[in-house]
């Protein structure tokens, strides 16, 4: 295995450099971060407006395909501009095909992709009916280029995650992966544009195609999730992972995980050094709520907890000791058991260091949580609300748990603490 690690190089100083006074939120800056590991090219891309250049690059140089799985897909100025690159490359003779979910892109006419179709492109809807599969959630983002650029994170198609808007803005990644492994992303794709077009909404297809994809323990690997009956494959990559790991750091959007695996969180932190990089503002205050629930346990086992303050954090990144896995799943119920995700794997200590690196310059932008902050507002009334908080986006997708945040909306002082 080969590797030419690269140091973090953003183009201007991000804004821990800077001080929140000179800069609302990460999104205005230009950061990349990029290594070659194991044959394959990786580049991670944090700022929004750099994200949507790459993607509208890469699907303007296509030459023979392009393939999308998107759970967000909006009609707004970064869509729009996203699908008339898709619809150029189809008219120039690129075979565009497009899965979209239809609960996270409810809101979307499926009219707006009239001028595709009349180009020669397919766009399908995952779950479009009401069956036993409805609320499974197909909350994967990947983008496929000629069989030779594989796109994932944890960002949507749409403005606040392709831009450089300073309110309501998403804090995530993209990253963008060239070598041997495309390929086993462009067999997952033909699965699931083959189960939506033929078999969609049939639990039991899905569950069989997510529990028989092979896993690939290389140094570069694909995992993917999805409705099992236990942990999904992904999942117990990252359970496999942390037996005996010494150093665990996590930028998570979402986190609510089960007791099982919240111990085995508790262990490292005890035993070794666990770092957990939080939301401390989001669209959907409940999932706040269900994260702030479990600090007390997290801190009482000596982890160290930021909450991240500039913007809305949606980053789905996990480092542990040499491992890092970056991609499309949160660590709470619905990524581990329900929803169909998609996670790239990276066996490779220069690597988790690079991505260390980057979180550690995160701290200036967050407020450390102690034992004692926790507790002065943790009243009985908050706690009540946090627990009734994490049962629901357990259970209820981020679009239904969003209307039912208990009280704990994005201004109240309770969040933005």
């Amino acid at each position: 295995m080969s590797i030419k690690p690269l140091p973090l190089r953003p183009t201007r100083r991000p804004a821990y450099d800077r001080g929140m006074s000179d800069v609302a939120h990460p999104a205005s800056n230009t950061q990349t971060l990029k290594a070659d590991v194991a044959g394959h090219r990786l580049e991670l891309i944090f700022n929004g407006a750099e994200r949507l250049d790459r993607l509208l690059a890469l699907i303007g140089g296509a030459i023979r395909s392009v393939d999308m799985i998107m759970y967000i897909f909006e009609h707004d100025e970064a869509g729009k501009k996203v699908l008339d690159a898709m619809t150029a490359a189809a008219k120039r003779g690129v075979c565009v095909r497009a899965v979209i979910d239809s609960f996270g892109s409810s809101d979307v006419s499926d009219s707006i992709f009239a001028p595709l179709r009349e180009a020669g492109g397919t766009v399908i809807f995952f779950s479009r009916r009401w069956r036993s599969s409805y609320l499974v959630r197909n909350h994967q983002k990947l983008l496929l280029i000629d069989g030779e650029y594989a796109v994932t994170g944890g960002f949507n198609i749409a403005d606040p995650y392709l831009s450089d808007r300073r309110t309501h803005c998403w804090f995530d990644l993209g990253i963008i992966v060239r070598g041997p492994t495309v390929a086993r992303m462009i067999e997952w794709f033909e699965e699931i544009y083959a189960y939506t077009i033929e078999d969609d909404g049939k639990l039991l297809v899905l569950r069989r195609l997510i529990r028989e994809w092979p896993v690939d323990n290389g140094p570069v690997s694909w995992l993917v999730g999805g409705p099992t009956q236990r942990l999904s494959p992904w999942a117990r990559a990252v359970r496999s992972d942390l037996e005996g790991a010494r150093q665990l750091d996590m930028a998570m959007a979402y986190f609510s995980p089960g007791q099982g695996m919240l111990r085995r969180l508790g262990r490292v932190a005890r035993t070794g050094r666990a770092r957990f990089v939080m939301a401390a503002k989001s669209d959907n205050p409940a999932t706040i709520g269900a994260s702030r629930l479990l600090y007390g346990y997290l801190l009482r086992q000596k982890a160290a907890i930021w909450e991240y303050q500039p913007c809305r954090l949606h980053m789905k990144l996990i480092v542990i000791d040499d491992v890092v896995h970056v991609g499309t799943a949160n660590f709470d119920m619905r990524s581990l058991f329900v929803n169909v995700e998609v996670m790239l794997r990276v066996k490779d200590a220069g690597f988790a260091q690079q991505m260390r690196h980057f979180l550690d310059g995160l701290e200036p932008d967050c407020e450390v949580m102690t034992v004692q902050k926790h507790k002065a507002r943790a009243n009985w009334l908050t706690r009540l609300r946090w627990t009734l908080a994490w049962f629901v986006v357990g259970v209820a997708d981020y679009t239904v748990s969003r209307r039912l945040n208990f009280g704990l909306d994005e201004t109240d002082p309770e969040t933005e603490l």
